[in-house]
């Protein structure tokens, strides 16, 4: 070996990783935040216009496209969508946002459908990109990354590294949402999880302006929104890889690129072995002390529904499409049942049958003492709404714009409504001679439960689909039915003729509705800290009492439910509080986790079940 030879050898080897693994430059796009609309020609035009400049380019390489690519997530966007991304000359990889994984017909099976799968994975040039779901799914809520995603990124770098112990090889990860508290509410568990490997960069949108942030230490950019902005220019972002960087450009339509951000392939942001910045605070835990859980069982897989308890057991849905029985004593696994897709609504249980629907469209009657099916009912559509069971009837909505009552013994369908424009995620109530129940077409339905015959509609006189009452469940007391929707209102309903008695913007509640056993009150969440209780018996909103709790803002989807006196209730932060019911007083507050908790169940009144988005099950108990 001479001379020469031998010193590149050792410049080879003195090489950063990020160095080793980069021999070539190359650009790539990414586009994010589209928004194409059913309703509204312009959002298609921009991107139409941006997929044109893009194929007139030189020289890059592939797209990335990091979510709210609709306004709806409703199929037919999507495949419209599909026709204009396939327009492009290079290949796009393309990841979700909030507006497909919130408000979905499909449960977000659609996009998984229509575009090969719900994250990507690709390796170009030495370095490898992962794109992935940070939800929320069907839920309002903070956005979230479920465990199975997180456990796919980790074995994706390490098959990726296979050989180097270092985990050296350079790694660039695309989300909708960035890492970070108040948009996340795991992001801790997602930086720690990739901490350990040579990540260089993660890719979002969802703020539609430019971004240079830092989750925990690693680099973060946010791109500008696709969408014309007030110069009446669409843009997206351009990316230059080097050998030792990373340089990052807005281009707008018809203009130059221009350099706002750059980071080195070399340079250490963050300690690879270190920590995140800052975890959830549990100090409220020891403030009630006499609070613990019972049982918690960690399912590994994103939960999305409540539980439902019979006798002896619970049951539960998850992402994976999984219904399982556990033990209500200790958590001890029982049974699991997997159906074709996610379970998105919470099932119900009755005389040993569990009746649910799956995104794999079809409602299931198991056995619940072994999980054997007992029949399944098809549907044109995913069935994501939630279960009611009462007399051995069970009554469902999906999404083929239809509602069903079906024998729970025998799978018999009794009789379907199909007069219902949007899809249905609401627990029916079920009361009287009546069903009643929203959709996301700005309706409450109201049909006789005998037959199915519709008894009458209320809008309300709204007028968006994002403001329909359809994720509220519905009560009913004296004579009215009340609810809260998305417009922050909460309003009472004569139940026989579905005209409005009342309604309130007083206190800003959002989406959640309660009932007092006694039926004189109705509880629900404002935005900020606060449960309000209001009277069941007046024609006009009388507030009874206001109580801070201190969850902050607040905006997702978890009915109030009261159990011997005591209304009980949960946040998207993972926060159960009981509360007296004619009071207000607060009793106990408990965190458990981070992450959406799910309308809880009451057992009595110092028992109660939870379900976390999180992927965990368990029994809270208090002492007496």
């Amino acid at each position: 070996m001479n001379r020469r030879q031998f010193f590149l050898i050792l410049l080879t080897c003195l090489l950063p990783l990020g160095m080793q693994a980069q021999q070539e430059t190359f650009r790539f796009a990414q586009l994010t935040d589209l928004h194409l609309s059913p309703r509204n020609a312009n959002p298609t035009e921009d991107l139409l216009r941006s997929v044109a400049q893009l194929n007139a380019t030189d020289s890059l390489d592939f797209v990335l496209i990091t979510g709210d690519v609709t306004e709806e997530g409703d199929r037919a966007t999507m495949e419209k969508l599909k026709t204009c991304l396939d327009l492009l000359k290079m290949p796009y990889y393309i990841a979700l946002g909030n507006h497909e994984t919130k408000w979905s017909d499909s449960g977000c099976t659609a996009f998984s459908e229509i575009f090969g799968g719900d994250r990507f994975k690709f390796e170009h040039k030495g370095i490898l990109f992962l794109g992935f779901n940070s939800g929320p799914l069907m839920r309002m809520a903070y956005g979230h990354v479920v465990p199975q995603d997180i456990n796919w990124m980790k074995e994706s770098m390490d098959a990726f590294n296979q050989g180097d112990p270092k985990r050296g090889k350079p790694v660039i990860l695309a989300t909708h949402y960035p890492m970070q508290e108040g948009d996340v509410d795991n992001w801790y568990d997602v930086t720690d999880a990739v901490r350990p490997y040579n990540v260089r960069l993660f890719i979002g949108g969802h703020y539609h302006s430019n971004r240079n942030l830092r989750y925990d230490g690693i680099p973060g950019i946010l791109m500008r929104s696709n969408l014309r902005d007030k110069e009446g220019k669409p843009g997206y972002g351009i990316y230059e890889v080097t050998q030792d960087s990373i340089r990052v450009y807005t281009q707008r339509i018809g203009e130059p690129p221009k350099k706002w951000a750059a980071f080195s392939l070399t340079r250490s942001y963050y300690d690879r072995n270190g920590k995140a910045e800052k975890y959830p605070d549990f100090s409220v835990n020891k403030e009630f002390p006499k609070v613990k859980e019972q049982w918690t069982v960690q399912t590994g897989a994103g939960i999305y529904c409540s539980p439902a308890v019979e006798k002896d057991k619970v049951f539960v849905g998850d992402d994976l499409g999984y219904l399982t029985a556990y033990t209500l004593k200790n958590g001890k696994k029982l049974w699991s049942f997997q159906s074709g897709k996610r379970i998105v609504g919470t099932p119900a249980a009755s005389e040993g049958i569990v009746v649910f629907g799956s995104a794999d469209r079809h409602i299931y009657g198991l056995s619940a003492k072994d999980g054997s099916q007992l029949w399944k009912v098809e549907a044109a559509e995913p069935v994501l709404g939630a279960v009611t069971i009462e007399n051995r009837i069970a009554y469902i909505g999906a999404s083929d714009h239809t509602f069903r009552a079906i024998d729970i013994h025998t799978g018999k369908v009794i009789w379907v409504y199909t007069g219902i424009k949007g899809y249905i995620e609401t627990k029916p109530l079920v009361t009287e001679d009546k069903v009643i129940f929203g959709a996301w077409d700005n309706t409450l339905y109201a049909l006789n439960k005998t037959d199915g015959k519709e008894l009458w509609k209320w809008t309300g006189g709204l007028t968006r689909m994002h403001f329909s009452p359809a994720a509220v469940w519905p009560v009913a007391a004296n004579g009215k039915v009340f609810i809260s929707d998305p417009q922050r209102a909460m309003t009472a309903i004569d139940i026989q003729t579905g005209n409005t008695v009342w309604r309130t913007f007083q206190s800003m509640v959002r989406e959640t509705i309660g009932l007092s056993e006694d039926h004189e009150r109705v509880y629900s969440k404002t935005m900020n800290d606060s449960i309000v209780c209001y009277s069941t018996l007046e024609d006009t909103p009388r507030e009874l009492w206001a109580s801070n709790v201190g969850f902050g803002y607040e905006h997702a989807p978890s009915m109030q439910a009261e159990k011997e006196g005591i209304m009980f209730g949960s946040t998207k932060e993972g926060l159960i509080f009981a509360l007296e019911g004619k009071t207000g007083k607060v009793l106990w507050k408990h965190k458990i986790g981070n992450s959406l908790i799910s309308t809880v169940v009451p057992l009595n009144g110092h028992e109660l079940l939870f379900t976390a988005t999180s992927g965990e099950v368990g029994l809270l108990k208090t002492k007496k």
